[in-house]
């Protein structure tokens, strides 16, 4: 299932490569955020598309991560930590902790926050719990919803599969 995206480029008609080819100049470059949106999205779609065995999945993890230390806007950092956790990039699991303790977007740490629950990520349950100080109430009110959520998942044996999140 893929999201309302505004593919005006037809990117999901070009070959995986290409299309990170096409996408990275967009993330790294256009200053049209609602852009750049877009082209983190079509990349996410790529890491789904080709699975994580595959080198470009870790390819477009990496962008991701980029996007997150980089991008000067909340809505497409927040896009992109939506797609670590809807691509099951759980290499990324430390850079969603760091953006929900350090990004100076409350939407961003509500995000990673948020992603680091979709992700069953119970190894970082203790640092999630520190983010319920957060000044913010959005963050730590999602902080709280989260271990709730956590805590009720804790004892399903079903794998996390990303795409019946979408």
């Amino acid at each position: 299932m893929s999201a309302t995206v505004i593919d005006e480029d037809r990117v999901r008609e070009m070959p995986l490569q290409k299309r990170l080819e096409f996408c990275e100049p967009i993330i790294k470059n256009e200053r049209d955020e609602s852009r750049r949106w877009d082209a983190v999205w079509l990349a996410g779609e790529i890491a789904e598309i080709a699975g994580p065995k595959e080198p470009i999945f870790d390819k477009v993890a990496d962008l991701m991560v980029w996007i997150l230390e980089n991008d000067d806007n909340g809505v497409v950092k927040h896009e992109a930590c939506f797609q670590i956790a809807a691509r099951n990039m759980r290499k990324k699991i430390p850079n969603l902790v760091n953006s929900a303790f350090y990004d100076k977007s409350a939407l961003v740490k509500h995000e990673a926050i948020e992603s680091l629950g979709l992700m069953r990520a119970f190894e970082v349950e203790n640092e999630i719990k520190k983010t319920l100080n957060d000044p913010n109430p959005d963050v730590s009110e999602t902080a709280r919803f989260v271990l709730k959520r956590l805590e009720r998942t804790r004892n399903i044996t079903k794998e996390y599969v990303p795409s019946q999140i979408l």
